[in-house]
This record gives C-alpha cells, sequence and structure tokens, in this order.
C-alpha cells in the first residue's frame, strides 16, 4: 500500500485532478490514517481525444489506501464535481455528502449505473458538521450558477484547509434564494485558515462578476421583443437561469415543453425542491407544441455546447423527430462556450441561422453571465479568509498563477503560494509547508460506461494517427510448411490513398510484401507468424514513408496454413 512521504504530524493537500486544468475536480485532505475526499468530477474531451466520453482520474492511490476515507464531500452539482462518482464508486465504497439539489443528480447518475442500492449518500447543509477521529468537517453557503453550493472547511489538527468550491459574490441571486453567507466565512478567517484552496477560473477577469438578477432583467427584455416560438439552450443544471426563462414565458402566457433528458431530469429535480416554480398546466407534453400558436410556446433544451446528440443539434440537423426550425424561430444561447466547444457552438449556430432561426446568444445580448468569480470576487475571498497559505486551484496554469499574485496583494506572501499540479502533496504544518511527495494522479480515458472501458494513451494516438494518416491492410495467405504464398499479397487502403489513382503505389506495396514474404522463407529456419507480421510491416512502412511522406496504420492479416 502506497504511504504519503510525510511527517506524521503534516496534514497533507493533495488533487487527483483539476489543477492546471477546469474539469474533473477532486481534492484530498489526509491527516495520518483519515482521507477526506471533496468532489470527484469529470473532464469533458478535446478534439484530439477521438473516441473518449470522459476524462477521469487515475484513482489508484485512493483505491489502494480506501480504508482512511472517511467522507466525500460534494461542493455542488456541476458534472465537473461529480460526474466521476460512477466511476469512483465502483472501486471504492465511501459515504458520500452533498446539498440536496446536487444529491438529487447524484442519485439519477447512481441509479443510472445500478450503484444507488449499495450507496451511502447523506444529505448536508451550511450548519452540518461531520466529525471523525482526528478531523472534522463544516460548510458554508456560495453562490454559483447551480443551487446548494457549499465552501467546505477541513478542520485538523494544524489548522483548517479551505475548498471554495466554484464561487461568484452574488449578492442578489434570483427568486429571493439566499446570498452568499459572509458572516460565516468571516467567522473562519478569524478564527484562523492554514489553507485555502480557490477557484480560479476568471481570474483573468479584472471585474465583479455580474449577478443573475443582471441575466434576468435582460432575458425578459429579450423575450419580450420575440414574437414567434422560443427555443432556449442552457445548462441543464443551470437551474437559475431555468426559473428565469420560465418565469418570463409564463409571464407572456407561454406553455413550455421541456426536451433532453438531463433537462427533463434538472427540472424535476428544481421542481420538486422549489428552486422552480412552472405550474402544472404550463407544462405541456412534447407532442403538444403544434396544438398552440407559435408566440404561446417555448421549448427549453439540451445542446448549448454543441453536442451531436442533444436535442438543439438534432434541431438543427432536421434529424429530430418532433421538431423544425420553422420561419419566426428564435433560439436563444442562454451559456458561452466551455473550453473546447467553440468551434461545435459556432457550427450549430450557423446551422440554425441556414434553418431559418434568429439566433441569440453570448455576453453581446447580457443573456448570460458567469458562475465564476472574476479577480474582485476573488481578492474579496482572500479577504475573509486571510490564509496563511494559499493554492490556487480549478484552472489552467496561467490562471493559478494571476490568482497568486491577487493573494499577494490582499497579504499573502508570495513564497506562502504554492502552483501545484496534480498529484502534488502540500505538506503543512500550523509554521510550515512544503511540496513533500507526488501521488500517481494522471488522465484515465473512458470509453464506453464503466471504468473496464477506458482507452490509454497508445490507443488514443493510434485514433489520432488513424485520423491522421489513415490505414492500409496487407492481406495474405501463406503456406509456412512449404515456403510458399497460396493467394496474395493484396493491398487495401482506407483514409491513405485513394486506390483507383494509385495503383502504380499498389502495385510497388503488393510487389514490396511479396518480397517480405519470401525473404523471410529464405531467412529464417524457423517462421512465426509474429515475425511474418513484424516483416510485413517495416518494408511496408519504409516503401510509403520513402513514396509519399506520411506513415499510415499498417495491419497484416496473413492466413496461416499447414503450420
Amino acid at each position: 500500500m502506497r504511504k504519503l512521504k510525510v511527517n506524521n504530524n503534516e496534514v497533507a493537500f493533495y488533487a487527483m485532478g483539476g489543477l492546471g486544468e477546469i474539469g474533473k475536480n477532486m481534492y484530498c485532505v489526509q491527516f495520518q490514517d483519515e482521507i477526506i475526499v471533496i468532489d470527484c468530477g469529470v473532464l469533458f474531451p478535446e478534439d484530439e481525444l477521438l473516441g473518449v466520453d470522459y476524462v477521469i482520474q487515475d484513482y489508484s492511490y485512493l483505491v489502494e489506501n480506501q480504508e482512511k476515507i472517511k467522507a466525500i464531500v460534494i461542493t455542488h452539482g456541476h458534472e465537473d464535481h461529480i460526474g466521476g462518482l460512477p466511476f469512483f464508486l465502483q472501486q471504492v465504497n465511501a459515504p458520500i455528502y452533498s446539498g440536496p439539489f446536487a444529491l438529487s443528480l447524484i442519485r439519477g447518475k447512481l441509479e443510472e449505473k445500478h450503484l444507488l442500492r449499495t450507496a451511502d449518500l447523506n444529505e448536508v447543509d451550511e450548519d452540518t458538521v461531520l466529525k471523525f477521529k482526528k478531523m472534522s468537517v463544516s460548510f458554508f453557503r456560495t453562490t454559483h450558477s447551480i443551487p446548494d453550493t457549499l465552501g467546505i472547511a477541513v478542520h485538523t489538527p494544524q489548522g483548517t484547509i479551505i475548498q471554495t468550491g466554484d464561487f461568484k459574490f452574488d449578492l442578489t441571486p434570483v427568486g429571493g434564494l439566499p446570498a452568499p453567507n459572509l458572516q460565516k466565512m468571516a467567522k473562519l478567517g478569524d478564527e484562523g485558515v492554514l489553507l485555502l484552496t480557490s477557484d480560479s477560473t476568471n481570474a483573468e477577469r479584472p471585474e465583479f462578476t455580474k449577478s443573475e438578477q443582471w441575466v434576468d432583467v435582460h432575458i425578459r427584455r429579450v423575450f419580450e421583443r420575440i414574437k414567434g416560438r422560443i427555443i432556449f439552450a442552457s445548462f441543464a443544471s443551470n437551474v437559475y437561469r431555468l426559473r428565469e426563462a420560465s418565469d418570463a414565458a409564463i409571464r407572456q402566457g407561454r406553455k413550455i415543453a421541456v426536451f433532453g433528458r438531463s433537462m427533463e431530469n434538472a427540472i424535476a429535480a428544481g421542481q420538486e425542491l422549489g428552486y422552480l416554480n412552472i405550474p402544472d398546466d404550463y407544462l405541456i407534453d412534447q407532442n403538444e407544441i403544434n396544438s398552440y400558436p407559435p408566440e404561446k410556446v417555448m421549448i427549453m433544451c439540451t445542446g448549448s455546447q454543441g453536442e451531436p446528440m442533444a436535442a438543439l443539434s438534432r434541431i438543427a440537423n432536421g434529424t429530430h423527430r418532433q421538431i423544425t426550425i420553422q420561419p419566426g424561430d428564435t433560439v436563444v444561447f442562454s451559456s458561452n462556450p466551455i473550453p473546447g466547444n467553440t468551434i461545435s457552438v459556432n457550427q450549430l449556430i450557423n446551422k440554425l441561422d441556414e434553418a431559418g432561426a434568429d439566433v441569440i446568444h453570448g455576453y453581446v445580448n447580457n443573456i448570460h453571465t458567469s458562475g465564476h468569480g472574476g479577480q474582485i470576487d476573488e481578492e474579496f475571498m482572500l479577504r475573509l479568509m486571510k490564509p496563511k497559505y494559499f493554492a490556487p486551484v480549478h484552472g489552467e496554469y496561467r490562471m493559478q498563477k494571476i490568482h497568486t499574485h491577487l493573494a499577494e496583494l490582499t497579504g499573502v506572501p508570495l513564497e506562502n503560494s504554492f502552483i501545484l499540479a496534480n498529484g502534488d502533496v502540500l505538506a503543512l504544518t500550523k509554521d510550515s509547508a512544503r511540496v513533500a511527495d507526488h501521488v500517481e494522479a494522471g488522465d484515465v480515458y473512458i470509453d464506453g460506461r464503466d471504468v473496464g472501458d477506458s482507452v490509454g494513451n497508445p490507443e488514443i494516438r493510434e485514433r489520432r494517427l488513424l485520423s491522421e494518416e489513415g490505414v492500409v491492410t496487407a492481406i495474405a495467405v501463406v503456406d509456412l510448411q512449404n515456403h510458399q504464398i497460396v493467394a496474395g499479397p493484396d493491398i487495401v487502403s482506407r483514409g491513405f490513398v485513394y486506390m483507383h489513382e494509385s495503383q502504380e503505389l499498389i502495385k510497388a506495396a503488393n510487389h514490396e510484401v511479396f518480397w517480405a514474404i519470401l525473404n523471410t522463407f529464405k531467412n529464417r529456419k524457423k517462421i512465426d507468424e509474429r515475425a511474418l507480421n513484424r516483416t510485413i510491416v517495416s518494408r511496408l512502412q519504409k516503401l510509403l514513408f520513402a513514396q509519399t511522406g506520411r506513415r499510415p496504420v499498417i495491419i497484416p492479416m496473413v492466413t496461416i496454413i499447414n503450420n
């Protein structure tokens, strides 16, 4: 079992994900034989990760030390904070503590994976205190773009470690919902914070992030201008935004139809917990849309990030079974593209424009604001917490670096700030902090539904090579006993060259494989299939690179008879 290289009196902070990146957040606080895990998210893959559905953390250290895990505490219900739980719980069964809205989303995820029966789920609020033998955990209310967001305070024998979760200081949240608990944050700061680990997403923006009330006003103004049908696309988990849109639609007498499973689940959870207030007679079935005039309908759907299988993409492509773009339709994007999605979102907007819809999107129309605090929010958090040591999290390296300079402006000496990478172990006492160790914290690529469906870097490299260079297959039937080529060789190209226009190259490749087999017969007394394949690949690679300057994937398909 892997043990941390820290002194017995030191408390350790390390991240399995969430540092140098925006996604797969998972932070750990460990003192001796107790581990508190904070969040367990996924990262959505960039375009070059071909065929990958999710990127999750390498959990190997936590799996080896799972008997030390006392709790998994959840800051909020976004995918980059809870999306990894179904994968993690397949290997480690530890109790989960979460606010009510995130817990509702987690239940749905675990039920889908048939893990709900064995899961230990516990609802908490900002007044909850979890006590363990050597550490305890308390919570404080924050605001973000999803309900029930909590900051985490882990109290250790050496001092308090704070994880803010994603936050902004929204002092006027929509629907009369509670504002962040500044008094509790200030009290934690007055009592003493050993280490603050804080959201760095918007560290490059010299601003105080606008309130959802500001968006609410502009959504109402936009809706008042629209005469036809409204198709409203947003993150399903942004229940505040869904509330603003549904309230504005109801004010105009519009019926609301919901499309997309995640949107349906979010609205059901929001209604149940009181974050949404859509009267039953305003929610209509998907098949009833055409029973109402266009000016009396709003469609709420998933797909604001250009996801190819989401409802909005299928509407744009004309492949949705129930909705087609009609003259007078207005599509409202109430979100901004997350990193890696800009191209797909722009393509989706173009398709909707071409189909005849009016498209309203982005900050230009004041219908979106970030859920993450800008520099002024981040400085305010630092002022409230007054940490001795600081580690910026949830952001790429440049964001973390800027955040350390903001910390210096608020009184944290630069030498007391640590820009950590995933796996780095920060060991702390009341009077010291040092990077003492590194645990395995690489990426695991999920190509399917379970951890067992993961793929590694070699597979990704091969997929990339296939997409860029194509594949060449060499087919032959060989009698090894009598050293004869019975059939072939034949060359088949896919994505490398167009065979009808490359007959000379194909002929040369056939010839090369023919002589590769004969030379293997001549030079080896004992021939096996593996040696034969290696020779074919080696000679064919040299020929094709010399002729084209490209290196396709070469697959030898040699059938052996009389062996």
